[in-house]
């Protein structure tokens, strides 16, 4: 179907969706995805899109398995992109969805456990509703051609521009004598990641926007010098639902994060149940009495409440309303049900693709070979503009 038509009558269909089931989850995030589809061929704000068609782009490292904060800030976001893209008659190559293991390798890191924790990645992603038949489900390394863009888009991406990297600063604070090449280049890397496939559209949170911007600023440098316009100027995609942006458990006013020495401040999405309890009984909160949402005088018990809200679908502030008079305990046990209701089947569908790696293998090996077809494309029109060996 065309897009032109199938988008507008897809926002319809969803919204009846949501007003029987008014959840913020697949539903009503695929209202918005629709409504990005529909504005990018409208040429509105969602677009970017030209004759080439719509295609998103988006990675995750394989660092091991995704915590809730990754499920709801982003892995629930690509699942409504996949359900848009089918619905709107789009192909699997008009959503790749990448495991970035060559972005993993900035970090010292073991090689068996990088290659273990690229099928662990895959088989979390397939478990929170990724379809490797509806979209591009692939691991970066498995397709060349990224490594080869990001060297011609090296040779002329000023160090200014990189030096300017917020991410760069932070992660190399107090050891850039030895910080590696690949941190201080990685955008680059990244801007090859979309750039290779032609995206349109590039989902991203708010600490990957000045990497975005860094890319289109690459693109368009790429085609004034060489008088041609490969690449579309990627947009940014934000879709965002009630909560996108999870807190650690420990401390309620910094990002949930892998990065977090201690195991207590997430919920990854293999914890057991036992571990779940666990980790949302001992959760910070504060000694006021009663509940209220007040993610600023209150950050911890915010948290929770803001959890819970995007998992059932209801409002943080009516949740706190209607358990005002109880206590934080009796908070952290509704919590506590609320996770292990969405992440129990989750975790018990990622151990059931683990003990199946060749059909994980198997899925990541077609999305690869689509992944190659639609990279090796770009890469001979590249190699042709800046006078490479092109056979």
């Amino acid at each position: 179907r065309d897009v032109t038509m199938a988008a507008p009558a897809l926002v319809s269909v969803l919204r009846a969706r949501a007003v029987r089931a008014p959840i913020m989850s697949r539903c009503t995030r695929a209202v918005r995805c629709a409504r990005a589809f529909s504005g990018a061929v409208d040429g509105g704000s969602g677009g970017g899109v030209d004759e080439r068609g719509w295609r998103v782009l988006s990675g995750i490292q394989p660092t091991g398995v995704p915590h809730l904060g990754n499920y709801l800030g982003a892995l629930v976001n690509w699942v409504a992109l996949q359900d848009a893209a089918v619905a709107a008659g789009r192909g699997p190559d008009s959503v790749l969805l990448s495991i970035v293991d060559l972005h993993a390798m900035t970090v010292p890191h073991d090689a068996e456990s990088l290659r273990e924790q690229g099928l662990g990645m895959a088989a979390a992603l397939i478990a929170c509703g990724v379809d490797p038949a509806k979209v591009t489900l692939f691991r970066q390394s498995a397709v060349r051609e990224h490594a080869e863009l990001a060297w011609v888009l090296g040779c002329l991406t000023p160090m200014g521009w990189l030096s300017r990297m917020t991410q760069f600063k932070d992660k190399s604070k107090g050891k850039q004598a030895t910080a590696p090449l690949g941190l201080f280049s990685y955008p680059v890397l990244q801007s090859a990641d979309i750039l290779v496939y032609k995206a349109t559209s590039v989902p991203v949170g708010e600490d990957q926007r000045q990497h975005l911007e860094l890319a289109r600023d690459i693109a368009a440098t790429f085609n004034s010098r060489y008088g041609a316009p490969c690449f579309p100027i990627p947009e940014a995609q934000f879709v965002s639902g009630r909560q996108t942006r999870v807190m650690s458990l420990r401390t309620g006013t910094t990002k949930m994060s892998k990065s977090d020495p201690s195991p207590a401040s997430r919920i990854d999405l293999d914890d057991s149940a036992e571990a779940i309890e666990k980790k949302i009984m001992r959760a910070v909160t504060d000694s006021e009495a009663g509940i209220t949402f007040d993610p600023t005088g209150r950050p911890g018990v915010a948290n929770l409440l803001s959890i819970a809200g995007a998992l059932s679908g209801e409002d943080p502030a009516d949740l706190a309303a209607r358990m005002a008079d109880a206590q934080a305990s009796d908070l952290k046990r509704h919590v506590v049900g609320v996770v292990e209701g969405r992440v129990g089947p989750i975790r018990a569908r990622i151990n059931e693709l683990l003990d199946d790696k060749a059909y994980l293998v198997a899925e990541l090996e077609k999305g690869e070979e689509r992944a190659r077809g639609v990279a090796a494309a770009t890469m001979r029109e590249v190699r042709d503009l800046v006078g490479l060996v092109n056979h």
